[in-house]
């Protein structure tokens, strides 16, 4: 999927949710755990308003919430 990116945590169950609706979608784009990567958590909190996981990065975008990733990758893969 174009440059996406989805920024997750390493224990949080809204991210897993996520993740397994891509996995069982066949959906693939860059996947950050923004636990491990220190940049990734920066980047998050500066251009994204928050240390909110899961968000999906798309066209310059920061969506939140599980559900409406959900959603939004629902109509866009």
């Amino acid at each position: 999927m174009k440059d996406y990116k989805l920024f997750v945590g390493t224990v949080c169950p809204y991210c897993k949710k996520v993740e397994n609706f891509m996995k069982e979608e066949n959906i693939e784009l860059e996947i950050v755990d923004i636990n491990e990567n220190r940049d990734a958590m920066l980047e998050l909190i500066d251009k994204g308003g928050k240390r909110q996981v899961p968000c999906l990065y798309h066209d310059g975008v920061y969506l939140y919430e599980s559900e409406d990733i959900i959603k939004f990758l629902k109509e866009n893969k």
